[in-house]
């Protein structure tokens, strides 16, 4: 009788620390369950790239001289047409007063010229001077207006020299720092002063390799485009290093016309427009492109995604509350959902939470929920246990 009282004890203290469930016949596990997603979707494709300015300039001075003003802060934004820099003017003042001056001299020369002509030809009707008299004095009136001409020229030419010793922004952007200090000497054409980058639109650069090149080109003949048409136009996102900041839309509007043969790919160029200035040159991103023409997607949870041996399933719920596996064929991500290529339907109900509680053939209790349209997609891909197996 030991033996049965001593196991009789143990199911006693069993009992004091177990709750009853454990004794109670197993319940159908929970599990959450829902339809997928059904939309009309675009598969996209991710390059890496950079950003580059619209325009960029070195600004140099088409005067030669020291300069003398500096009007700009390192770093600004500046306008089209704001004063940068002013070379000391007085030589080219003094240019320009002389050559006033030199027209003045003209003037009057053209003016006693004029007056000659004038009266040899009354002498030449008269029959009192002789007619190479008058053509003498026709040629020195035609020379002092091509003398008035000259001085004018130059009278011009001095007012543009002394205008080009007030440099001004050739476009809107960011000025860099100024390169040379007041009192430093300026040649002409060849010492940069500063550079400025445009911003707003800016470009993003990237390469294209010849494999995607060509699934582009059959997609773009298809929808009745050309990839390389710089009309097209074709809208794209771009994102950045910052995670907290939101995609910026842009548009394709530049390929080049040949791929490299070197590296087998061929520059693309969407523009973007940039009204904060948070994107500048330089800057790396990821462009999305559209990859395909629409079509119609059915999209699932990843976590609702399982593994069976080498084969991707979903988990179907029967009507009878039993689940059964379903082989599928996934494709890439959008909208925070995996893309099924192949396998389903879009009218099953698939379990989308507690896939580790369930196996072919048992009876679940489900509870329904309805997927939101679309999801966060900046979360990190989650994977089930059974995925791991």
């Amino acid at each position: 009788m030991t033996k049965p009282f001593a196991f009789a004890t143990v199911l006693i203290a069993l009992a004091a620390v177990l709750p009853a469930s454990a004794f109670a016949q197993n319940a159908p596990p929970s599990v959450t369950v829902a339809k997928p997603i059904v939309r009309e979707v675009i598969d996209n494709d991710e390059f890496i790239g950079r950003f580059r300015a619209v325009d960029e300039v070195a600004v140099r001075s088409r005067v030669g001289g020291y300069l003398q003003e500096v009007h700009f802060k390192d770093g600004t934004i500046v306008k089209k047409g704001d004063l940068l820099f002013v070379i000391d003017q007085r030589p080219f003042q003094t240019a320009l007063n002389e050559a006033n001056a030199a027209l003045e001299v003209a003037r009057s020369t053209l003016t006693f010229a004029d007056a000659q002509f004038k009266r040899a030809d009354a002498l030449v009707k008269s029959g009192s001077q002789a007619i190479q008299t008058l053509d003498d004095r026709r040629r020195e009136f035609a020379s002092a207006e091509a003398n008035v001409r000259g001085a004018e020229a130059a009278v011009e030419r001095a007012k543009l020299d002394l205008e080009y010793t007030n440099i001004t922004a050739p476009i809107s952007g960011r000025v860099d720092r100024r390169l040379i200090s007041p009192g430093s000497l300026v040649q002409t054409d060849q010492t940069v002063l500063t550079t400025i980058v445009s911003l707003d639109p800016i470009d993003f650069y990237f390469d294209v390799d010849e494999r995607r090149l060509l699934s582009y080109a059959d997609t773009a003949r298809a929808a009745g485009t050309q990839l390389q048409e710089g009309g097209s136009e074709l809208p794209v996102t771009v994102t950045i290093g910052d995670f907290q900041q939101s995609a910026f839309d842009g548009k394709l509007n530049f390929a080049e016309n040949r791929v490299d043969d070197q590296t087998g790919t061929m520059r693309i160029r969407a523009r973007l427009p940039n009204p904060d200035y948070i994107l500048q040159p330089g800057l790396f991103g990821r462009i999305q492109i559209g990859g395909s023409l629409p079509y119609r997607a059915i999209l699932v949870p990843d976590e609702a995604i399982g593994s069976d041996q080498n084969e991707r399933v979903v988990y179907v719920l029967a009507e009878d509350g039993s689940v059964s596996t379903k082989p599928v064929r996934t494709g890439p991500r959008l909208y925070g959902y995996r893309v099924i290529r192949d396998g389903m339907t879009g009218d099953e109900t698939i379990v989308v939470n507690g896939l580790m509680r369930i196996r072919p053939g048992i009876k679940v209790a489900a509870e329904s929920i309805t997927l939101p349209p679309e999801r966060q997609d900046d979360v990190p891909e989650t994977i089930s246990a059974e995925q791991l197996q």
